[in-house]
């Protein structure tokens, strides 16, 4: 019996470790087919991080070298650098992302879904909270700030879109602060890549475990103010999408779901 046990034990160590190796390799290879696309289309990349990499690595070695042929620095400059090399590289495809993102409809509500959480940061994002047929829409995030109302389209019709929101949420929130924001190029207006900062440059009113039981708050007044509600779909939209066609198909696959 034990002999069993410990044969599993094993089966199922090497299957652990199988899939830890497919994993790894599968990352490899987004991860160089991200670096080719990026490469054809930021002549920049590579030599930025070829000059991270030897630069940081001629600094250590010319520190080690003053302080009496210390050889052993160059390694570590090395590989400092190359850590610095792949900073670069992902920051140049996350702008890229946003640059090919921006000015299409829906790409705040992505951006919001794929904000990061620091330490003691939560974030819940509710894309479409409302919409219109001009592919306007206002996108509601819950995190240490309190709420924050994001706007993407045009401001003389998403002002109104928000103040009927806020005095929604100011109903059922119980004080809790709300902010606006209005995504886009203009003047008054926060660009895509830099709606995290805006955000992160917000009071933290709340800590993470309070963002989580403000947010179950607000869901749960969702879930009976609008039930089975559609918004708009998840990410940019494609370019000559109508929203009235896509309102259709909801409606279909809501009867159908019935």
């Amino acid at each position: 019996m034990a002999d069993a046990k410990k044969v599993q034990q094993k089966a199922a160590e090497k299957e652990a470790k199988a899939a830890k190796r497919a994993q790894r390799k599968q990352n490899y290879s987004q991860m160089w087919q991200a670096f080719n696309m990026q490469r054809k289309n930021d002549k920049a990349l590579v030599p930025l991080m070829l000059l991270s990499i030897l630069g940081l690595g001629l600094v250590f070695f010319g520190i080690g070298y003053f302080f009496g042929a210390q050889w052993w620095m160059l390694p570590i400059g090395l590989a400092l650098g190359f850590m610095l090399a792949m900073y670069v590289f992902t920051k140049r495809v996350e702008n890229s992302v946003y640059d090919q993102a921006e000015n299409q409809p829906g790409a705040a509500g992505w951006a919001l879904e794929n904000l990061k959480s620091g330490v003691g940061m939560a974030w819940r994002t509710k894309t479409a909270i409302a919409a219109n047929t001009h592919m306007d829409a206002v996108h509601r995030v819950i995190g240490n700030p309190g709420i924050v109302l994001v706007g993407e389209g045009e401001m003389h019709r998403l002002k109104p879109m928000i103040a009927q929101a806020k005095r929604r949420l100011n109903r059922v929130s119980g004080g809790v602060p709300i902010y606006e924001v209005y995504a886009g190029e203009g003047e008054g207006q926060v660009r895509l890549r830099d709606l995290q900062k805006e955000l992160m440059k917000m009071p933290r009113n709340y800590k993470k475990d309070e963002v989580y039981a403000l947010a179950q708050k607000i869901e749960a007044m969702d879930a009976v103010s609008s039930p089975g509600q559609t918004g708009l779909p998840k990410g940019p939209l494609p370019k000559g999408a109508k929203i009235s066609g896509m309102n259709r198909r909801a409606r279909r696959q809501a009867e159908r779901g019935k």
